[in-house]
């Protein structure tokens, strides 16, 4: 009697233990030793619309991909030394963190930072460190028109080309439907290298004449005839203009700007742990 007492009381325990046991009803598609990928994992992997043909070969390169991976970190695990792994540890660890205080770190600078730059503080920075702004490059302001040669009403179109009063500009663009190609924006920087590129008719043989301020050329080929207006010209080696190079400034101040502040949290962060008795430096 109390054998089967003792019999009855361990089928009870067994029958409790696998009552209790969480099942995992997940569909296993690939196992390596005791880790296994299920078919959730790779959901994702294959793209709507893929055919079955493509789908079959995404789905076998992710697992032997998530095979191989895991048969060299045992393989890994086996032959490296435990120094060598303690290494590896402390270099993952430092990782993770620097991961972490680094998106902390951004989203602090970008609550609290102004990215707002004044013309008159990009002016001071410019003057400040004009040396680092020479020219590599020829720069110029022009515009131009390309035409078919012997166009209808050219002395009109040559005349309110140069004069490009705001009423010229205006029939300029009206009639842009003749021209070959066009730039009427005057007022931005070029390289002459670019110019050169768009326009066939410019080489290095007239980069003299038009790397002249003020001046109207007039240029031909066999097909075309193009007119040409320089506003401006910067040469190589002198400085930039400033115009030219505001947006890198703005962003070099921007930068200089966060360096700052991340330098200031830092030490802010530093100085609120040890008030608070959160950091201690034992002698």
């Amino acid at each position: 009697m109390k054998h089967t007492l003792y019999i009855l009381i361990l089928c009870l325990l067994v029958t409790s233990c696998d009552f209790f046991k969480s099942t995992d009803n997940r569909q296993p598609i690939a196992r390596v030793d005791d880790t296994y990928l299920y078919k959730e994992d790779i959901e994702g992997v294959v793209p709507e619309g893929a055919s079955k043909e493509d789908s079959t070969l995404l789905v076998n390169a992710y697992v032997n991909r998530w095979a191989r991976q895991l048969l060299l970190m045992d393989g890994a695990l086996v032959n490296l030394s435990e120094d060598k792994q303690n290494e590896f540890s402390r270099l993952v660890d430092q990782y993770k963190n620097d991961l972490y205080t680094k998106a902390y770190l951004e989203r602090l600078v970008k609550k609290n930072m102004d990215t707002i730059v004044h013309s008159e503080e990009a002016e001071v920075f410019y003057e400040a460190n004009k040396e680092s702004f020479k020219l590599n490059d020829d720069l110029m302001q022009f515009r131009y028109i390309s035409l078919p040669l012997n166009p209808i009403d050219i002395d009109t179109i040559k005349t309110r080309f140069k004069r490009f009063k705001a009423k010229d500009k205006r029939y300029l663009d009206s009639i842009s439907v003749q021209f070959r190609t066009y730039s009427l924006n005057d007022s931005i920087w070029i390289k002459f290298t670019e110019v050169a590129e768009k326009i066939p008719v410019v080489t290095v043989e007239n980069k003299n004449q038009l790397l002249k301020k003020s001046n109207y050329v007039q240029l031909k080929d066999s097909l075309n005839l193009y007119l040409m207006q320089v506003i401006d010209v910067r040469l190589q080696n002198d400085y930039a203009p400033l115009d030219y190079v505001n947006k890198s400034i703005k962003q070099i101040v921007i930068n200089k700007r966060k360096l700052e502040l991340i330098k200031q949290l830092e030490n802010d962060i530093t100085k609120d742990a040890i008030k608070n008795n959160q950091f201690q430096i034992y002698n």
